[in-house]
């Protein structure tokens, strides 16, 4: 896995953990920020190859 790849799939796990923080806690606005960061997150993924859903079910994924 290169550092791209890497890197990309830290930030996507740390958003998804602040968002499921900011559900628990209510804050709806948070929940929207973390959301949109999230989908940014998963759209430059795949604009640089990169199969998220894949790579987490433990299939490795080549990107661009």
């Amino acid at each position: 896995m290169d550092a791209f790849t890497a890197g990309i799939l830290q930030r996507i796990r740390s958003t998804q953990s602040d968002l499921h923080a900011a559900r628990e806690s209510g804050d709806d606005f948070l929940v929207d920020v973390e959301q949109a960061e999230l989908e940014d997150l998963r759209r430059i993924a795949a604009d640089h190859g990169v199969d998220v859903d894949r790579i987490s079910r433990g299939v490795s994924a080549s990107p661009c």
